[in-house]
């Protein structure tokens, strides 16, 4: 049986995301995935779409209303993979004790104002020119690594050689564990 893969968009959601399609390509025939859109997660509705009023709407509760529904949707164990505020909202859930196998977040936004990781293995990805990466600092004071990639930005996620090494990496991780059986 296929190990369940959760994922969580972006801040936009499924609106902006044809880029998660490639990441769905890759693996959805070695996961059972369940995708959630960011948005959904938190009740955000915004009348203009900017990103400075769905970003608002997020640190005004939207973060907290995501964690809960995650919280209330998901149950089982599983694998996580999320992006920029996804990672955010996975991040708090599995602080609140969402059963959690691993966590692979790429561009996770507000982590770096956390002071707890949560107990599972973490991949943190961040391009080397993404202004909201936590500082070297935060990642020893919260005993996690970083993973940063030279020359990319925030939206890293969306680029398709790195989709193709996290999806090879997540694979791997697939395939090592359906041999432990």
């Amino acid at each position: 049986m296929a190990e369940k893969l959760v994922v969580i968009s972006d801040m936009w959601g499924a609106k902006k995301g044809l880029w998660i399609t490639s990441y769905f390509g890759y693996l959805q025939q070695y996961y059972d995935i369940s995708f959630h859109d960011c948005q959904q997660l938190g009740n955000i509705d915004v009348p203009i779409s900017t990103e400075e009023n769905i970003h608002k709407a997020f640190v005004e509760g939207g973060i907290d209303s995501a964690v809960s529904q995650l919280l209330r949707k998901e149950k089982e164990a599983a694998h996580y993979l999320a992006f920029s505020t996804g990672g955010t909202v996975a991040w708090k859930a599995a602080l609140k004790g969402l059963p959690m196998k691993s966590l692979t977040a790429i561009s996770a936004t507000r982590i770096r104002l956390e002071e707890q990781s949560p107990d599972t293995s973490l991949n943190l990805i961040y391009g080397e020119c993404d202004e909201f990466k936590p500082s070297l600092e935060w990642a020893k004071a919260t005993d996690v690594n970083l993973n940063v990639i030279p020359n990319f930005g925030h939206h890293l996620y969306s680029d398709e050689k790195i989709i193709a090494d996290v999806c090879l990496q997540l694979l791997e991780q697939a395939t090592k564990t359906e041999v432990k059986h």
